[in-house]
């Protein structure tokens, strides 16, 4: 095994540090809805993706700037959010349950995703491929620089959010003891709706960001699932900030891997991190 050199390991931590802010950006929807909402809703990588190809579609079919979706698709995501959580708030279903109903959902959005867009490659071609600078040697690719960005960004939003707004605090009391809450007043049923529209739209915004960065194939819906379910699990359920830390040092841990030995030892690393979390963190904490 041959050593990196130093400009080839600090590409590798960068790299790894874009890469492990959209694991986190992905990861936040999913954990809030799984801390808090007590769902754990795999319809929101379908959800991602579906983003992906619209702002795809924006971009080269009605020649949108892809910066747009942003403002476009999470506004129409969070009303798609709303629906499905209205549809599931009729039925008393368990986490695990939760966990078969978002499957089918997930399985119906890639069919969607393949019977629209095709099982073909799609690459969201846009001005901003190209643009990238240097910090010390350094290459920072503008896209992968925005996706770090807006999970910084969001990420200290919600933190903020959850803890020193109204909303927020009745957020946390809903889920730590929602008959209690229901007494005070709360509203749990209004809560997880809005809860569950925000984390919709916190998808779409990660599928904007995938399909900057990463060629999109309806087939790579589910290689994204184990990754950030370890982002998650890591950082805690319902954190704000715990799944972008949790993302980065994946991230880092993978691209430094991949420049050490081999690409193929990569996916290793997030899931014995998982695993060591299991063994000697056994009560995830909010």
């Amino acid at each position: 095994m041959t050593l990196p050199s130093f400009n080839l390991l600090a590409q590798a931590i960068l790299s790894g540090i874009f890469i492990g802010a959209l694991y986190g950006l992905i990861g936040l929807g999913l954990g809030l809805t799984w801390g808090l909402l007590r769902q754990i809703n795999l319809s929101h990588f379908g959800l991602v993706f579906l983003g992906g190809y619209l702002s795809y579609q924006m971009a080269s079919a009605w020649h949108l700037d892809p910066l747009l979706a942003l403002v476009l698709v999470p506004p129409l995501f969070f009303l798609v959010g709303v629906g499905m959580q209205w549809v599931l708030s009729r039925f008393a279903i368990t986490p695990f349950n939760s966990l078969l109903v978002t499957f089918g959902i997930t399985v119906v959005i890639e069919a969607g995703i393949q019977g629209i867009w095709t099982a073909d490659y799609r690459k969201l071609e846009s001005p901003y491929n190209a643009m990238k600078f240097t910090v010390g040697g350094l290459y920072v690719p503008v896209p992968e620089l925005l996706t770090l960005v807006l999970a910084l960004g969001i990420s200290l939003g919600v933190w903020a959010g959850m803890r020193y707004t109204d909303l927020g605090k009745a957020l946390r009391a809903m889920a730590e003891d929602g008959p209690i809450a229901a007494a005070f007043g709360i509203d749990s049923r209004l809560l997880s709706l809005l809860l569950a529209g925000g984390c919709a739209a916190l998808a779409g915004v990660a599928g904007v960001c995938l399909a900057l960065t990463f060629t999109l194939t309806p087939s790579q819906i589910f290689a994204w699932v184990g990754v950030v379910f370890a982002a998650v699990m890591l950082g805690g359920l319902g954190s704000a900030l715990g799944p972008l830390a949790a993302g980065v040092i994946i991230g880092v841990s993978e691209a430094v891997t991949m420049a050490v030995a081999s690409p193929s030892w990569a996916p290793i690393v997030s899931f014995s991190l998982l695993i060591l979390m299991l063994l000697f963190r056994p009560g995830v904490t909010r």
